[in-house]
């Protein structure tokens, strides 16, 4: 497949899952480990680089040993098992030669030549035939990018510099993780293409949430996009325009000034009251990754968190956070948004998120398996690290703690019962803490909307994880493309959950929010508002035109278009009802 590389304007088409408008060149990530920084070595140097690599290769051997019997501590000997595998990788003789030969034939720093012949080494597994040889590719590349992270260049001659760019640009990826969106630096990184994805994946998701305009399915843009290529990313139509020329770049230069003087005015509402027209007032807030997210919380008008997602913080570093450094994070959220309430959600790993730590083989169906609430009641050590930072930083200001993917009334008592035992803990170590912290539940799962009315006996509030409940009820996987299509948020069985849901919430005097998808799509607030969701949080791009929205609504108007909608037999159907009221009231905010 050729590189695009003349001077000709040359447009490819993907699909938009994030909105907005970037001029940039192209920035290549390949797929695996990081390439760190070549440079040559002289012969007397090469003792010098091979000592390098040994410290790295003894570091990365005590992190491993460590994580070792961290895990089998909480978790037992056989889920240990998958880094003694990690350290016989390190331990390959054969390996170990090749590499040793490297930096003497090659005559660059060691990290490189390691990375030489790891990804030779790697590439080959992936094509074999045996599905089992080329999965390890994926332990290779894990063992090996912790050996490169563990070369120092405080003592090199060369320092190596960090491998992202140090100016604004595209990346252009075969695939991204929702950690590698989740941790780009929005300052340099000003959108992402990729050959892979969904507009309903993870990583599609959070690109929404962190306003990061994106296009995924693009064929062949790896090879295809030469690296410092200067392209356009249209967000909105999926478009990627290669070497533009000077009309189209002034024609979308226009099309960016024209939606920023829209969010502009959108700034003069920002401390104003998120009210309908007939006073029904909507709590607004803001889904965050990381507390240095705060400040864009603070500016955005926000009326605190409503979803802290914790699991890129405490898996997005390769080593779980202790107890202290966990109550700082959370104790630095409560503060700033008081005297808001800022809601942290328990660890929320698996699924096509991150996974909580490496299995020997992998999940047949990760959605369906060791994921949410499950992990966490599997590593009670872990979980009870998680709350205590919680109930310690509570000490300081409006938190909430909120558990994930919660299937029915054994698993929330079960949890709150371990969060009752690390109450008592502090207590008996003279640790404040608020006793009366908020303690939610997630409903993402049929059967807690189902059971909801049970489960609104257990909590303070509830907060509707739209994405998994859409998933589950329709049975669609919604990063498969061959079934996407059928993931509709607007399915006749989905808005009946989410009414049954609300009701019984308003039945036992207890609040209903949502912090899904659904939250931040404009079409469909005047159904959630209808509903009767008292909460929507959302990223923090989002809130101005969402705020715009409910200020432009009639929430009894909103009442009866939503009865009307829980009638419905088909999604289009309920779907129509609501954008006809979305457009008729603002039909100036949705692109």
């Amino acid at each position: 497949m050729p590189i695009l590389s003349s001077n000709q304007e040359i447009i490819l088409q993907g699909t938009a899952v994030s909105p907005g408008i970037a001029f940039a060149p192209v920035h290549v990530m390949g797929r695996g480990m990081v390439a760190p920084e070549v440079y040559e070595i002289s012969h007397h140097h090469i003792d010098y680089e091979r000592n390098r690599f040994q410290h790295a290769l003894d570091k990365t051997k005590q992190q491993l040993s460590g994580l070792q019997q961290k895990i089998e501590a909480i978790s037992g000997e056989q889920d240990a098992l998958i880094f003694e595998a990690h350290l016989m990788i390190l331990q390959d003789k054969t390996l170990l030669k090749k590499i040793d030969v490297a930096i003497e034939e090659r005559l660059q720093n060691a990290e490189f030549a390691y990375y030489a012949v790891m990804q030779t080494y790697t590439e080959a597994m992936r094509r074999m035939n045996d599905p089992y040889l080329a999965e390890r590719a994926v332990d290779i590349d894990d063992v090996a990018q912790r050996l490169l992270r563990n070369f120092s260049s405080a003592d090199a001659e060369h320092k190596s510099e960090d491998t992202n760019p140090d100016h604004k640009h595209i990346i252009v990826a075969y695939d991204l993780t929702p950690s590698d969106t989740a941790t780009m630096d929005r300052q340099m990184a000003l959108g992402f293409v990729t050959e892979q994805g969904s507009i309903n994946s993870h990583t599609a998701i959070l690109a929404r949430s962190l306003g990061i305009p994106a296009i995924v399915g693009v064929e062949g843009a790896i090879m295809k996009i030469k690296a410092l290529t200067f392209i356009i990313l249209d967000g909105y139509t999926g478009k990627v325009i290669l070497n533009p020329q000077p009309s189209t770049v002034n024609k979308y230069r226009k099309i960016q000034r024209a939606k920023r003087e829209r969010e502009n005015k959108l700034e003069e509402i920002k401390e104003s009251k998120t009210q309908t027209l007939d006073d029904r007032t909507i709590n607004l807030s803001a889904n965050i990754e990381f507390d240095h997210e705060l400040p864009l919380v603070e500016r955005s008008g926000a009326e605190g968190v409503g979803l802290f997602r914790t699991e890129f913080y405490l898996l997005g570093g390769g080593e779980i956070p202790d107890e202290n450094r966990q109550t700082k994070v959370y104790t630095n959220v409560a503060e700033k948004m008081n005297p808001h309430q800022a809601i942290i959600r328990t660890l929320d790993a698996g699924g096509d998120k991150l996974p909580a730590e490496p299995l020997p083989e992998p999940e047949p169906n990760p959605f369906l398996g060791w994921r949410g609430i499950r992990i966490s009641l599997s590593r009670v050590g872990m979980f009870k690290d998680q709350l205590r930072a919680i109930l310690r930083a509570s000490a300081h200001g409006r938190l909430g703690v909120m558990f994930p993917l919660v299937s029915g009334l054994t698993e929330l008592i079960t949890a709150k019962d371990i969060l009752k035992q690390c109450m008592d803990e502090l207590h008996e170590k003279g640790i404040p803490f608020d006793p009366k912290i908020e303690v939610g539940v997630m409903i993402e799962v049929p059967s807690a909307a189902l059971m909801a009315d049970e489960l609104a006996k257990e909590v303070d509030f509830f907060s509707i994880g739209t994405n998994d409940l859409i998933q589950y009820t329709v049975a669609v996987d919604r990063v498969n493309k061959h079934v996407s299509a059928l993931y509709k948020p607007t399915n006749p069985a989905v808005i009946r959950l989410i009414n049954h849901t609300v009701r019984s919430a308003d039945d036992n005097g207890i609040w209903t929010g949502v912090c899904g998808e659904m939250a931040g799509e404009l079409n469909l607030t005047p159904l959630l508002l209808g509903l009767g969701v008292s909460k929507l949080s959302v990223g923090t791009h989002q809130l101005p035109k969402i705020k715009k929205a409910v200020r432009s609504l009639s929430y009894s108007e909103c009442q009866a278009m939503a009865q009307e909608a829980l009638k419905c037999r088909f999604s289009k159907d309920i779907f129509e009802l609501s954008q006809n009221m979305a457009h008729s009231s603002y039909s100036f905010l949705i692109d």
